[in-house]
Formats: structure tokens, C-alpha cells, sequence
């Protein structure tokens, strides 16, 4: 007998990956945790049945969501990663020596532990002793900071479940109040390819607008997430991604990538003309 992990895209259209074995499942106080083994992509961990990570195409996520604020503002030394059980944001976050702290938010401890058993290639860095780990609400925790933070990435599920209180007006706003005054938030920013998707992705923006003086999108193309079509949040008090990228800089460090770089850099603030009117950035 067949066994085949489906997610559901939208009605009508449903994304299938042929499983080996199941690895781990639970249910947790807060979602489902499940991890797959697979021919095509490795390993994958899904969060109540949605797609978080498979071992052959998450090194694409994972380095856009730290690359692009490290490379904009090299002056960076500390970092608030909300979400991000599985390790991989903080994994590359390490690559940086001068990073002095890294401190991990993430509401529900078993999805560390569990990465940190079944993917360890993604959750091999949580021992480095600049990573701070709380096992708490993010929302919650942000509250109480503030002029704390050069770079926040919001590294979430979904806008609903455990993660829907980070895409809220107040979650936005009590970020931009823990940045320090060049500080950076980078959050996924959804898909804007599927109708649903594509609304939360401009109701998440709208929000972040209110708030920051700069407001990008940025996209990579991730084959396991929906349409395969992804975008990034990219917020800042003054930091500009793309005017005040230094390639030199950066590429001086010798980080060894393998999706990014910092031609792409550039070229992932070019967005296709639809995803432009849909976030009425023309």
C-alpha cells in the first residue's frame, strides 16, 4: 500500500509528496507534529497537516530569511528570531561571528525537540552558545521590549493557529517599538498566487506600512510551499534592502550559500507587475 502525504493548496488543487515511513507524530497542547521520510525531498516536518520544511529545499527559506537583513545592515549584532523551532533561521544566523546574541522565541518547545532528533542537519545549531531560547508566546514576549533588537525575523506558521497573533496590528507595532533606530523586521510574507493566500499575504503588509518608514517584498521560489511562489517581508526604520546592500561586504565574509547571493539579492525586490497590484506598490 501507497502512502502519500496531500496538502490542500485550495479547493481545487491539493500538493501530494509520496512517503516512505512516518517518522514522529504528535499532538501537542498547541498543533499536530508530524515527520515524514520521502524519496524526492528527505525528511519533512508538517504543523497541522501544512508543509514547514523538507530537508532538499529548505536551505532556500531559511538563508533568504537571513541573507537579505544581514547583508543590508552588516552592523547587526543582535537578533530576536520569533517562531523558528525547527532551527533552520538560527542555523544560518550562526554563520555570522559577529552575532553576539540570538535569542529564539518559539511557543511550543516539542517542535524543538523533535527537529532537533529527526532533522538534525536543520537543528544542528541550537547548542551555539549565543542562542537564547523561550518557550513562550511571541506576541506576549514582544510586548516588553523595546530599543532591544538590530534585526527581528518572524520565522511563523501560518496566520492562524499558534501563529495568527503574528500578523496583528499590535504584534507590527510592538516590533518596530524593540528595534533599535536601524533596526530590521523580516517576516514570510505567504504566497500571493492562491486567492486566500494572497489576502493575507496584502492584510499582513497593510499592517506593517502603518508602522515602518521602509516597506519591501521580496520572493524566492520554494517548491514545497503553495504555488511554489514565496514572499518576504522586509521593514526598517532606515535600512534601505536594496540601496544599502554592500555586496562587497558581504561577500568579503565568505558565506558559503547555496540559493543566495547578492545579484539575486537585488533581483528578489523586482516583483511580477500582479503581485504589485495586489499590494499597490506601483
Amino acid at each position: 500500500m501507497e502512502l502519500w502525504y496531500t496538502e490542500e493548496h485550495t479547493p481545487n488543487v491539493r500538493f501530494s509528496i509520496k512517503v516512505d515511513k512516518m517518522l514522529f507524530t504528535e499532538q501537542t497542547e498547541f498543533q499536530q507534529i508530524d515527520v515524514f521520510e520521502s524519496e524526492e525531498f528527505g525528511r519533512f516536518l508538517t504543523l497541522d497537516g501544512l508543509m514547514m520544511l523538507t530537508e532538499k529545499d529548505e536551505f532556500i527559506y531559511h538563508e533568504m530569511m537571513v541573507h537579505v537583513p544581514m547583508a543590508s545592515n552588516p552592523k547587526i549584532r543582535k537578533v530576536l528570531v520569533i517562531g523558528g523551532g525547527d532551527g533552520g533561521t538560527v542555523r544560518e544566523l550562526t554563520r555570522y561571528d559577529d552575532i553576539e546574541c540570538i535569542d529564539l522565541v518559539e511557543i511550543d518547545e516539542r517542535v524543538v525537540t523533535v527537529c532537533r532528533e529527526y532533522l538534525p542537519q536543520v537543528a544542528g545549531k541550537f547548542g551555539d552558545p549565543r542562542v537564547h531560547m523561550y518557550f513562550e508566546d511571541g506576541l506576549r514576549y514582544i510586548r516588553t521590549r523595546e530599543n532591544e533588537y538590530d534585526l527581528i525575523i518572524v520565522d511563523s506558521t501560518d496566520p492562524f493557529g499558534p501563529g495568527e497573533g503574528l500578523f496583528t496590528k499590535e504584534f507590527y507595532g510592538n516590533c518596530y517599538k524593540a528595534l533599535k533606530e536601524d533596526g530590521i523586521l523580516v517576516n514570510q510574507h505567504e504566497s500571493p498566487y492562491y486567492e486566500k493566500d494572497a489576502e493575507a499575504m496584502k492584510r499582513a503588509h497593510t499592517r506593517i506600512v502603518e508602522f515602518f518608514p521602509v516597506c519591501e517584498v521580496y520572493q524566492a521560489h520554494i517548491p514545497t510551499y503553495p504555488s511554489g511562489h514565496w514572499l518576504f517581508g522586509f521593514a526598517s526604520k532606515k535600512i534601505d534592502p536594496v540601496k544599502d546592500l554592500d555586496a562587497a561586504a558581504w561577500n568579503a565574509l565568505g558565506i558559503a550559500t547555496r540559493y543566495y547571493n547578492t545579484r539575486l539579492h537585488t533581483g528578489a525586490f523586482a516583483l511580477p507587475n500582479y503581485v504589485l497590484d495586489i499590494l499597490e506598490m506601483k
